[in-house]
């Protein structure tokens, strides 16, 4: 809690990134009409994409409607013109998986009020999922289907076949982040799963916009399963774990004021985790203790409003959007067994996060988050987490990045270790190759952002990068965890355009130490969100 402290202080204290100027020539008149101009999938204006199968895509995509567009916009006519409210709704347009890219421009008229064209880029909303990862030495495929505009209406539908190291699922989802024309969200989740099966029911009306006065919702989420535990990469041990988890919440704010956003929110939540022996166990049992956890809590958020735009860090030929502000949550409760819960408990989470630099040349974005519970004056399950990611702008194509990530635990619950390997991270080695209580992963990359566009479906780059990464602390599985491990290796990344914001990773990874057991190359190959 004292180095959470001390990183909370230092980064309020610091001076604050300057905001964009505001456009005052606009500032304040009269919003009067609303244009939308959608564009579809392939630009038929130009050349290179108007060809006959690029047609054909167009003619069979179903255009985002016109409410699905509106129904993001925080703004309306005959309301003022405020330029942080237009820039806010572009963010929330551009972080719709069905939108490439989303951009507002205002045209003064002379009647002295603003006209706004919004403009918008719809991708390919349906789209099989086929894909054969391996990674850290262990192979994952998953098949499926993905719509994430259904009819036009920003509706989410996925059905996906998964098959990893631990278990084979069958999972069906919904999402609706507007549920009719409000800011009622739902997602909906089912998985058949090979040890079990799971549930997840959510409804809330978040805090939408910096400017939200309320927010309100809840969840349900039930799963059981067979965990592994491991050693090395290999399954050491095993044990059954069902959950059943239930959060009500609800929340206020005044809004936006100067610049900065408090908000508050109180609720209850039920957690129970039971533990149990596999039927017909290949692995030693080993349980960790039950526990229910019955309690209410309370929380706060401070936000500053200060975004940057930016292109060719984590995406590629993208707007990309960047908090710089400081933002910090925390929230307390009290778990009681006159609640019903199985022990007193002070359960406690804190995260703050703020950017230094710019992106057009440097930037540092730095986030800490403390957890944990509190029993009988000892912290039990409390973890410190630290992340920094660091980006250098060398020209247009060319950018350096660095992560520096740690976790430090103590007195760890048996279900929540502190692992490492190559799905965390270090990429030359397997998964989950380390297990304690602490960690700490270093990885330098330079990236490549070429001009090749081939078929006008992915942009293509290129990484070289090193790994490096340990864990301290004792794996209850096994003897004391091997020391420092590196990795080297190259990579391609393809940037789906049309489809997703998806980036395909094809990874070259060689360990460097380790022992025998390890192979000498691991290849990768997955999807993810960024570069």
């Amino acid at each position: 809690m004292l180095r959470f402290a001390v990183i909370v202080v230092i980064l309020a204290l610091s001076p604050l990134a300057p905001v964009g100027a505001a456009e005052e020539d606009l500032e304040g008149l009269t919003i009067g009409k609303i244009t939308l101009e959608k564009d579809d999938v392939f630009d038929l204006s130009d050349p290179e994409e108007n060809r006959w199968l690029f047609r054909q895509a167009n003619r069979l995509h179903i255009d985002s409607r016109d409410s699905t567009i509106s129904k993001h916009l925080l703004f309306k006519p005959g309301e003022p013109y405020l330029k942080r409210v237009v820039d806010e709704s572009e963010r929330i347009l551009r972080n719709k998986k069905y939108l490439y890219d989303a951009d507002i421009r205002a045209t003064r008229r002379e009647d002295g009020k603003v006209d706004l064209t919004v403009q918008t880029r719809d991708v390919w909303s349906l789209s099989p999922e086929l894909s054969l990862s391996r990674s850290g030495g262990e192979t994952r495929s998953r098949y499926g289907l993905e719509e994430t505009n259904l009819l036009g209406r920003g509706q989410s539908l996925r059905l996906f076949r998964d098959n990893d190291i631990d278990r084979s699922e069958n999972t069906i989802e919904f999402g609706d982040s507007h549920l009719g024309r409000s800011w009622v969200s739902t997602f909906l989740r089912y998985s058949d799963n090979s040890d079990g099966d799971s549930y997840l029911v959510s409804v809330a009306r978040p805090f939408y916009a910096l400017d939200a006065r309320w927010t309100a919702g809840g969840s349900i989420y039930g799963d059981e399963r067979r965990t592994p535990l491991y050693a090395f990469g290999e399954e050491a041990a095993e044990y059954r774990h069902k959950r059943d988890f239930v959060s009500l919440y609800g929340g206020w704010s005044r809004g936006i004021q100067d610049g900065r956003v408090w908000r508050w929110t109180a609720g209850v939540v039920h957690d129970d985790n039971r533990f149990s022996a596999v039927d017909e166990p290949m692995l030693p049992t080993v349980l960790p203790a039950d526990r229910k956890l019955i309690y209410p809590f309370l929380g706060f958020e401070l936000v500053e409003d200060n975004y940057v735009t930016a292109s060719n860090h984590d995406q590629m030929s993208k707007t990309e959007d960047f908090r710089m502000g400081l933002r910090i949550t925390g929230s307390v409760g009290w778990s009681d067994e006159s609640f019903g819960a199985g022990r007193d408990a002070l359960i406690f989470r804190a995260n703050a996060s703020r950017g230094f630099g710019s992106l057009e040349k440097t930037a540092l974005l730095l986030s800490a988050t403390t957890e944990g519970r509190v029993e009988d004056g000892h912290a039990r399950n409390a973890k410190f987490l630290l992340n920094a990611r660091y980006y250098h702008r060398q020209s247009d194509k060319f950018l350096f990045f660095a992560l520096l990530s740690g976790t430090a635990g103590h007195s760890l619950d048996l279900d929540n270790p502190v692992e490492i390997g190559g799905k965390s991270g270090l990429r030359g080695y397997p998964l989950r190759y380390q297990v304690g209580d602490s960690n700490l992963l270093a990885t330098v990359e330079q990236r490549y952002f070429t001009d090749w566009y081939p078929l006008r479906f992915a942009r293509v780059g290129a990484a070289v990068f090193a790994d490096a990464g340990r864990v301290w602390g004792p794996n209850p599985l096994g003897p004391d965890n091997r020391g420092w491990l590196v990795d080297v290796g190259v990579g391609l990344r393809f940037a789906l355009t049309r489809v997703s914001d998806r980036v395909v990773h094809l990874d070259l990874a060689f360990p460097l130490n380790g022992d025998s057991s390890i192979d000498e190359m691991q290849i990768l190959l997955e999807s993810r969100k960024s570069f």
